[in-house]
């Protein structure tokens, strides 16, 4: 059978597993893999805004089958419906005339006639409760409206082939999705938060490697609270606003080494902490016995230790400090520190401690407050999926998620994660608080815990397992909240 689709062409489109979904053909993504089967597409689906590869035998036209294919009842799918029609009616698309035909089934089916076509204007009825406030599901059709309100050169346009991981919600079709923009943080601007601790700052100089979500907030109120502070970053742009409040920019991890005494590290994972440190240009290179160095990445109690040891091998001195809180608490200043390994050095962070955080805790020897960490992080992922579990079932059964949050809060579910996660999810555009992956890699290494201990940990598991799924959707870089689009999809 000859391939008949053309760019442009509005299709049914159907994966396994899923029922046929209203799409459009487009062109292909460069950094999506071509498949290697003839006869494929690559389709554009309405109202999941996911791409995919589908081959011809598998997509019908969708004018032709619109009346035959609209059994599926699901709110995402009537969504999508929503979706391509406001589409059709927005770009005038030209709709041709059908006659009926009967089949060998014994039932009529619509072909197209092309001879005769006419124009309309579709105006797709609204659904009620249609507002952003209503529940996920309405806040995702109105960022998926905003998208189809561009013409169809909107969606071929080079700068969209840049877009990060915009995933498709089945397993082995991960395709490409946008990441939110973070809020350009104001480096000068002092919280009131702050301002009523009356920090008096050390003397002592102090160095910063990494300025991510947390690390940004943190030397933020480091140079803020008076402390002599000097920054390195891998992607160095993101030391202009710092430099410009005062940080002093160092071309290596070791220059920073050489020129603070005491260094901070807070980067995104294990592997990573490892490279700062025994990497070219790292830390053991300028490390020497009036050194101290503060771990802050969230790590296991293994590599800490190895990274203690390779410090104190040079005669430097170590301290894990692990941090409770998000982006929020980065930037007021209202962390939770967890530190533990040398006393000494604990002590001479404690202005520094002061404008990080709202509390800090010395727990003993070094790994002890890795562990704690990881605990904690298990606590709050399993809550997580719980949380975004029950919004996917109050959506599917069509409650509204704003009454299921109004109602809670009552309750003595409420809680400041669940608040402010919920609310998330509600408005569905996941800006990044705290990184999913960060959380799904802290899940990891506290099922590794509990393998180290011989301590069974089956909602971990499991939870690690939906956070791992977000995750390969595109999610990774969204914030935590996110998860929500694999208990919902």
């Amino acid at each position: 059978m000859a391939d008949t689709y053309k760019l442009g062409d509005l299709v049914w489109a159907k994966m396994k597993g899923f029922s046929p979904w209203p799409g459009k053909v487009i062109p292909a993504r460069d950094n999506v893999k071509k498949p290697s089967k003839k006869h494929c597409h690559f389709i554009y689906f309405f109202g999941s805004e996911n791409y995919a590869w589908i081959e011809s035998a598998n997509m019908k036209p969708y004018f032709q089958y619109k009346n035959r294919l609209m059994n599926n009842k699901t709110s995402t799918f009537k969504e999508a419906v929503e979706c391509i029609e406001r589409y059709i009616g927005e770009n005038n698309i030209t709709v041709p005339d059908v006659k009926e035909e009967t089949n060998d089934a014994n039932h009529t089916e619509k072909s197209v006639t092309p001879s005769k076509e006419k124009k309309i204007k579709t105006t797709p009825k609204r659904r009620p409760n249609s507002d952003a406030s209503s529940g996920g599901s309405s806040t995702k059709r109105i960022k998926t409206s905003d998208l189809l309100r561009l013409k169809d050169a909107a969606l071929d346009s080079p700068s969209s082939h840049n877009a990060k991981a915009r995933v498709s919600a089945l397993l082995n079709r991960p395709v490409h999705i946008e990441r939110p923009d973070t809020p350009p943080l104001d480096v000068g601007s002092v919280t009131q938060t702050l301002k009523d601790k009356k920090i008096e700052p050390s003397g002592l100089k102090f160095g910063f490697l990494g300025l991510g979500i947390i690390g940004s907030g943190i030397v933020k109120n480091l140079l803020n609270s008076g402390h002599s502070v000097m920054v390195w970053n891998r992607s160095a742009e993101k030391c202009s606003d710092f430099v410009n409040a005062g940080a002093k920019e160092m071309m290596t991890p070791s220059d920073v080494i050489a020129a603070a005494d005491i260094t901070f590290s807070c980067v995104s994972d294990p592997q990573v902490a490892k490279n700062m440190v025994f990497g070219n240009c790292g830390v053991l290179q300028e490390m020497s016995a009036d050194k101290g160095y503060v771990e802050m990445t969230g790590i296991d109690a293994e590599t800490s230790q190895d990274i203690a040891e390779a410090i104190g091998g040079r005669g430097g001195r170590y301290l894990e400090a692990q941090v409770q809180g998000s982006k929020v608490q980065a930037e007021e200043g209202t962390l939770v520190i967890l530190a533990a390994g040398d006393r000494s050095l604990f002590d001479d962070c404690q202005s520094c401690f002061q404008a990080m955080g709202k509390n800090s805790f010395y727990l003993g020897e070094v790994g002890n407050a890795s562990k704690m960490n990881l605990v904690l992080q298990v606590m709050a992922g399993v809550t997580l999926a719980g949380l975004a579990e029950g919004m996917a079932l109050a959506d599917r059964a069509g409650l509204q998620q704003k009454d299921v949050m109004e109602i809670m809060e009552l309750t003595s579910l409420a809680c400041p994660l669940m608040v402010e996660k919920g609310k998330a999810i509600i408005e569905g555009g996941f800006p990044t608080h705290l990184p999913l992956q960060h959380m799904q890699k802290d899940l990891r290494l506290g099922m590794l815990m509990g393998d180290t201990l011989e301590l069974p940990l089956p909602l971990t598991a499991a939870t690690n397992e939906v956070f791992k799924h977000a995750k390969r959707l595109g999610y990774g870089e969204h914030d935590v909240s996110s998860v929500y689009i694999r208990t919902r999809f």
